[in-house]
């Protein structure tokens, strides 16, 4: 039971040093944060359902989450060489798509449920 302890403490700042590590080197996912932190006072102060709020509070941590994972592949990918390579570039920009593919989705989730309440 106590390595079973010690194993999720671990996890959890190998986990917590990965979100420092973007946070310092990422100022994107500080754009991101402010966002979050704007529209999730919005989702709380509109009169939505408990499900409607979860969604679009979700939806924003996920893009949180595609940023780092972006951020895993531009260190991967550098790691490897920084020389221009086409798989490179494409590497980088398939991550970035993944973050703006997901911001999408939320706005859309965003732009649905105001739709539903105002129109």
């Amino acid at each position: 039971m106590w390595q079973q302890i010690m194993r999720v403490r671990q996890r959890a700042i190998w986990s917590w040093d990965g979100f420092a590590h973007v946070w310092r080197t990422e100022g994107s996912l500080t754009q991101w944060i402010v966002a979050n932190l704007v529209f999730g006072a919005l989702a709380l102060a509109l009169p939505l359902s408990g499900a409607e709020r979860g969604l679009l509070l979700m939806g924003g941590i996920v893009v949180l989450a595609a940023e780092c994972m972006n951020t895993a592949i531009e260190r991967v990918v550098d790691d490897i060489g920084l020389d221009k390579r086409d798989a490179a570039k494409q590497a980088k920009d398939c991550g970035s798509a993944a973050v703006a593919v997901t911001a999408i989705g939320v706005g859309i989730a965003w732009i649905c449920v105001l739709a539903s309440h105002y129109l």
